[in-house]
């Protein structure tokens, strides 16, 4: 149950249409209110070859556990900008700082639990990574090709499909 998950009482901005703040509600309850519009960020690592790292959701997790993901992502803290919880949030579940990310683009995603108004960034490494390892079961690198075979399938996160559905669509038209 969402209230018994770590960090239920987790405050977050509220955010109207413009992305501006109108107030805060706890992860509890943003969980289970689409309503309550709330700022998230996602960083694509990719790898210099073109690979892009994913990361399989623990098992425990609140959200879509035990599917493939992006490479980081989470919420943006109540009060905290998005560019500072990108880089912190890639610090905590990859055990990488000192990161030079590259803003891509950013969109709403809808599900029938919650609303995320989501900034992504991009970033190419080629060094080690650190998983952190109760939030992430397991971390590897895959093509563009197997990624859009997997889009579809459940084993991906719709809103990780949606990221890379928006990805693509930026690289066609570059």
């Amino acid at each position: 149950m969402e209230k018994d998950y770590p960090g239920a009482n987790e405050r977050y901005d509220v955010v109207d249409e413009q992305d501006r703040v109108v107030g805060q509600a706890l992860r509890r309850e943003v969980h289970r209110d689409p309503s309550l519009t709330h700022r998230a960020v996602h960083v694509l690592v990719f790898r210099s070859d073109g690979r892009l790292l994913m990361q399989k959701r623990a098992a425990g997790k609140d959200v879509d556990p035990g599917k493939w993901d992006t490479s980081v992502g989470g919420h943006v803290d109540a009060g905290e900008d998005y560019l500072a919880a990108a880089l912190r949030e890639t610090r905590e579940e990859l055990g990488l700082s000192g990161l030079a990310l590259q803003h891509l683009h950013d969109f709403r995603y809808f599900s029938e639990r919650e609303t995320e108004q989501i900034r992504s960034y991009l970033v190419v490494y080629d060094g080690p990574v650190y998983p952190h390892r109760f939030e992430i079961a397991e971390a590897r690198e895959w093509t563009a090709p197997e990624i859009d075979r997997a889009v579809g399938t459940g084993v991906l996160t719709r809103n990780f499909e949606e990221e890379w559905r928006r990805y693509r669509e930026r690289e066609r038209t570059r």
